[in-house]
């Protein structure tokens, strides 16, 4: 729910990274992705920019061989063996008439995997913490 109910959110995100080495690895992963700006306002641009998911990853600091990775929006493979399918246009269009999105990333490298919940970020949830002082 708190997920959900993010301060001006547009979308639920689960984030889903398997096959990971280790389930620190596929944690790891996930958050990354999920805490990333760039992928947070990507979802909210109806953007199904893997560029950005990968380079989260990348930063992530885990074990990942970039032409083993598959990315699925919901069940719309967008990247296979780390190369686009050319389905963005695809995943955009789910982007836009979905309020709860599914990111499934395979990492192909081992039997781990964790989700994590997170949502978009949104000129809304800016504009918010941009009017009130803590």
């Amino acid at each position: 729910m708190v997920a959900r109910d993010g301060e001006g959110a547009t979308k639920l995100i689960e984030v889903h990274v398997k096959g990971a080495r280790t389930k620190k690895d596929a944690l790891r992963g996930a958050f990354t992705i999920a805490e990333s700006p760039l992928v947070k306002t990507a979802f909210f641009g109806n953007d199904a920019n893997w560029g950005r998911i990968m380079a989260a990853l990348g930063r992530s600091g885990i074990g990942i061989e970039e032409e083993k990775v598959d990315i699925y929006m919901g069940k719309i493979k967008i990247v296979g063996k780390g190369q686009t399918k050319g389905k963005d246009a695809e995943a955009g269009k789910l982007l836009r008439e979905s309020r709860e999105i599914s990111l499934l990333v395979d990492l192909n490298l081992g039997r781990e995997s964790e989700k994590v919940l997170t949502c978009d970020l949104t000129d809304e949830y800016i504009r918010i913490n941009a009017e009130y002082r803590t």
